[in-house]
């Protein structure tokens, strides 16, 4: 294959969850100071761009992603001098900034929608979607019906998440203009970038049809919506295509043959986007009865799927875990006697299948999910909202429904950092954490982590020098060797000709298997092992989560 060399596909990207990452001031919650304080780990860990979750103004009804000033800082995490502070000092160690682009809607505090609901003739009004009655039958994401009655001018708004959040209308001009005019706002501060939360959802139908038959509160019915390219496509010529910024675009709904109208290489619109094929699925429902895990062909049937749809045409991205999602190990590995070497299996899929590789806070650790004992130790409005229905208004068992978030729910991601075996892991020095730790810092945690050569953490760094110092890991193709397996995950990247042959093996038992071309003048790259066993000829055998990197003619 062959691709335009730009910046943002070399990259290795890093998720900071403001809230969870580091305390400076003893109050318990992170900051944009405690992320200052933690450049250097973030620079001798290898990585290029951080993504910052949203660091604005907010009530916090759902952990910031309900902003009520788009151009102030929520006053939990400091100030507009803390942010510039902490953008120079990032930008000083070689490091870039991304933030949070959340437009499909605001807060019900944001001054726009306490203008439009303060009278139908308010020039405000139509930055929202308002109806008289209830137009159709479509749910929220939290819960309940995507509508909203107002009080004060006896009309019902659309909130495709929770209440407080309505959803913002893109049919208007003057909104969309307001929008611009605050990302070139963040732009000439000089951030690097953006992530989009939901951007494929920001095109309504106006006329607001029911649910089509069989897709009742099927959400991603709501993407892809008339006018979402245009809108792009507006966005694009009016304030992306003025800076060499980064753009990636959180693609509720959007299937991989749709991909490429989204991230084609004549950019018009967003340079990447990344999907919901392989994430934890987030229907109501999942809190009584979880959804059985993907099986690894079937995760592998995915990436094979958007490698394929997406080609030369445009661009991938690949993650495994964000602050919307259970912790990956969690998911894809092994928390018990395999809890290190599975940790680093994965790492090395995240970082050599192709696309951007988007790191979360605490992989690089090994952190994963924690035990909450009762519904009360959480925090996220999708919890509380599905056990109100589920367990309070239809009756079902409060022990299953917690069972089930321990499986499933946001807040595994979003425990403190480990960042030592000291109290509150190192994370603050309050009493208390705003949402619990894991039980298990004292053991998992970067101060031990740093001193072990055969650590996690340093496998971590380990690939991602080897991802920059052979362009095969980034610009090479991907050839599935074996997609029917549902043991190991086999593939060659070739580029420019530089082959790799990366084995990965998901199981707890030992796998033996052959090749059926010749491995000529093969040299091991990697193993997550400190040890391993060499056999002549075309025979590989792989212990329990083993993977290892070959170079190879």
């Amino acid at each position: 294959m062959k691709y335009s060399k730009v910046w943002w596909k070399e990259a290795v990207i890093y998720q900071i969850y403001p809230r969870s990452f580091m305390d400076s001031n003893a109050d318990g919650i992170g900051d944009l100071k405690g992320i200052t304080s933690k450049i250097d780990y973030l620079k001798d860990l290898g990585v290029d761009i951080i993504w910052l979750s949203p660091h604005f103004k907010s009530p916090n009804v759902d952990n910031g992603y309900d902003i009520s000033d788009y151009e102030n800082i929520l006053d939990e995490f400091g100030t507009m001098a803390d942010f510039d502070e902490m953008l120079a000092a990032l930008h000083q160690n070689g490091l870039k900034l991304i933030i949070d682009l959340v437009v499909n809607h605001t807060s019900d505090q944001h001054e726009w929608f306490k203008q439009a609901s303060s009278s139908k003739e308010n020039p405000y009004r139509d930055f929202y979607h308002w109806k008289e009655e209830i137009p159709n039958d479509w749910v929220s994401f939290f819960s309940g019906s995507a509508w909203a009655h107002d009080k004060s001018t006896n009309e019902y708004y659309l909130h495709l998440f929770d209440k407080k959040q309505p959803d913002l209308n893109w049919e208007n001009q003057k909104l969309r203009h307001a929008i611009y005019a605050m990302m070139l706002f963040w732009l000439k501060k000089g951030i690097n970038g953006f992530r989009m939360d939901v951007i494929s959802l920001i095109a309504k139908d106006l006329d607001f049809p029911n649910f089509p038959l069989n897709r009742f509160g099927d959400l991603s019915y709501y993407a892809n919506g008339p006018k979402v390219h245009e809108y792009l496509q507006e966005m694009n010529q009016e304030v992306l295509s003025k800076y060499d910024c980064m753009t990636v675009g959180e693609a509720f709904g959007v299937q991989a043959e749709q991909a490429v109208s989204y991230v084609s290489n004549d950019g018009k619109e967003l340079n990447m986007i990344y999907h919901f094929d392989h994430a934890v699925p987030r229907e109501e429902s999942c809190f009584i009865a979880p959804k059985k895990e993907f099986s690894l062909v079937e995760l592998k049937f995915i990436f094979n799927k958007w490698d394929k749809a997406i080609g030369t045409n445009g661009w991938n991205t690949v993650y495994f875990g964000n602050h919307d999602n259970p912790r990956m190990l969690s998911r894809f590995g092994d928390t018990g006697k395999y809890f290190q070497v599975s940790a680093k299996m994965l790492a090395t899929v995240l970082l050599s299948l192709p696309g951007t590789p988007f790191m979360y806070q605490g992989d690089e650790i090994g952190m994963s999910n924690a035990n909450f004992t009762e519904i009360a130790e959480y925090d996220d409005v999708q919890v509380f909202n599905a056990f109100e229905v589920l367990v309070n208004q239809q009756g079902n068992s409060s022990e299953v429904f917690l069972k089930a978030s321990n499986q499933i729910a946001r807040d595994h991601a979003r425990t403190p950092m480990q960042w030592n075996k000291n109290k509150n892991a190192g994370f603050t020095t309050a009493d208390k954490t705003w949402l619990k730790l894991n039980d298990n810092y004292t053991h998992v945690n970067v101060a031990d982590q740093v001193e072990q050569p055969n650590s996690i953490l340093n496998y971590y760094k380990k690939m991602i020098q080897l991802r920059k110092k052979h362009e095969v890991f980034i610009y090479g193709d991907y050839i599935d060797l074996r997609p029917n397996c549902n043991k190991i995950w086999l593939y060659k990247r070739c580029f420019e000709g530089e082959n790799l042959l990366v084995m990965n093996n998901f199981t707890p038992t030992t796998q033996s298997f052959q090749f059926d071309f010749k491995i000529n003048n093969r040299i091991l790259l990697l193993t997550n092992l400190e040890e391993v066993e060499f056999l002549e000829n075309q025979e590989f055998t792989l212990t329990p989560y083993e993977s290892r990197i070959y170079l190879f003619q």
